[in-house]
């Protein structure tokens, strides 16, 4: 999702609230907003400072969601990689539309 440790991002030098977002388009459109889950898949965080950390799936639609990751207070966070999976109703090519 980033890599702050390298380029010194406002995740590892910055404090306070922070937010990284990200936008995921899906392959293929749902015909509802699905269930999005999200998972941290991997975290880099500093030692000395106490690891805060929130993800989540935010403004999911038929096409995609948004990806959002957000840290606290003096939480240094050098890199965060994340899984996502979404389960929804697929549209099928013999469906009808009528109207």
């Amino acid at each position: 999702m980033f890599s702050d440790f390298e380029d010194g991002g406002d995740m590892w030098t910055g404090t306070g609230p922070r937010l990284r977002r990200r936008a995921v388009s899906f392959s293929e459109s749902f015909r509802s907003p699905p269930t999005v889950m999200v998972s941290l898949a991997m975290f880099d965080m500093d030692q000395k400072t106490n690891q805060r950390a929130d993800i989540a799936a935010e403004n999911i639609t038929e096409e995609g969601f948004d990806l959002a990751f957000r840290t606290w207070g003096d939480t240094r966070v050098a890199r965060v990689r994340a899984n996502w999976f979404a389960m929804g109703e697929l549209g099928h090519e013999d469906d009808w539309e009528l109207y």
